[in-house]
């Protein structure tokens, strides 16, 4: 039996830990910056007074972090679509396994859906090279975000995996509030959406019996978010060549925080946020398999079919795969136009990087392409 303070070094704020840290946060200059781009200037006092006023979790969600990410999709987007919300039962609790796009509006677009929808908020991952200063951490873990060790021996990344796979089963199973976690450790940077089995791995440590019983009583929802103009799209393909030429990418002082800024800031079109259906049934396929490894492994297909079925291809994505493949089988779902427009969007997002043009172009596209490639296995 799990107990709360099992988990006191990685859990979110409890309500009598919210208004000293949103004292500090208000008192951040920071905080004056994030208000003078999102909100009205006549409002500035009114949010500082309503903050120093708040004493729980739920009144800053509402009252704050759910405009505070309106106001960013508006600036950021031309506007935010959903589906699938019918799948989900209220006052249940879910792990919403998502593709993950973007550091922070992959999980921040999917609580002000669950307020929209009439359901509760859920806890979100949050790396721990995430928490750069204690401004972050305090936004972070008001907010529902619970801490995610990286790194460490390998004796730590066992305790670190044993501890989050009993807190995010100790939150949905004991607290009944729901958990977000991204498919992978850190972004798609391909735009090749794939489930780590590490993961399932994971998830399973905490439970009991067969997986396909453990990971049953976590009630696992597949999510998609699609991007129209992938966020920290130059960024991604700085990181992948890099890698492709040395074999690993290792990150700048601060470049975690600048990815933060850009995929906030950065125009990303249309954007598209589902719900899949729930894996409740879907389990009883891992009955059929014969070991503990492919039980996993089929499960990954499972949850990888249900976010490609559910991702919402645009026009730039059939442009890419045109393209890549010297193919016109998706010229009805673009227009000449939508091609120029996206040709120049390549143009100027990829013409600060340095390296061979052909490889830089190649990567861009791929980022674009792959969801319309993992549409098409589902036929197969």
């Amino acid at each position: 039996m799990f107990r709360e303070e099992d988990f006191e070094d990685i859990r979110p704020y409890h309500d009598d830990e919210i208004n000293p840290a949103l004292r500090r946060i208000i008192s951040n200059p920071v905080f004056d910056t994030i208000l003078d781009f999102f909100f009205p200037y006549d409002e500035k006092d009114k949010i500082r007074k309503l903050l120093s006023e708040t004493r729980s979790v739920y009144s800053f969600q509402k009252n704050f972090v759910d405009r505070l990410v309106r106001a960013i999709v508006s600036k950021s987007s031309s506007g935010l679509t959903c589906s699938g919300f019918e799948n989900l039962t209220p006052g249940k609790a879910y792990l919403f396994i998502s593709n993950h796009r973007d550091i922070v509006l992959d999980s921040a677009i999917l609580q002000i859906l669950l307020f929209e929808h009439g359901h509760n908020t859920s806890e979100i991952t949050f790396g721990s090279n995430l928490m750069v200063n204690q401004f972050v951490i305090d936004l972070g873990k008001s907010n529902r975000m619970f801490r995610v060790v990286r790194g460490g021996s390998s004796r730590e990344l066992l305790h670190n995996s044993q501890q989050l796979s009993a807190y995010i089963r100790y939150t949905i199973v004991s607290k009944g509030i729901s958990v977000w976690i991204a498919q992978r450790p850190g972004r798609t940077k391909n735009g090749n959406d794939r489930t780590e089995t590490s993961l399932l791995k994971m998830l399973n440590m905490s439970g009991r019996g067969k997986p396909e019983d453990s990971l049953h009583e976590l009630n696992i929802v597949p999510c998609t978010v699609s991007y129209e103009y992938e966020p920290c799209c130059a960024l991604k393909i700085k990181e992948l060549i890099a890698t492709s030429l040395t074999g690993t990418y290792q990150k700048q002082p601060g470049e975690d925080l600048n990815s933060i800024i850009k995929g906030i800031m950065q125009q990303k079109g249309r954007i598209h946020f589902a719900i899949g259906s729930p894996l409740d049934k879907s389990l009883g396929q891992l009955s059929n398999e014969s070991t503990f490894n492919r039980k996993i492994n089929t499960l990954a297909a499972i949850i990888d079919k249900e976010m490609y079925r559910n991702f919402r291809l645009w026009p730039n994505n059939y442009i890419s795969w045109d393209i890549q493949n010297h193919s016109g089988r998706f010229r009805e779902f673009y227009t000449p136009d939508d091609k120029a427009k996206f040709l120049e969007y390549m143009e100027n997002e990829t013409g600060g990087l340095t390296g061979d043009r052909n490889m830089i172009n190649d990567l861009f596209l791929q980022i674009y392409a792959n969801p319309v490639s993992n549409y098409l296995t589902l036929n197969r």
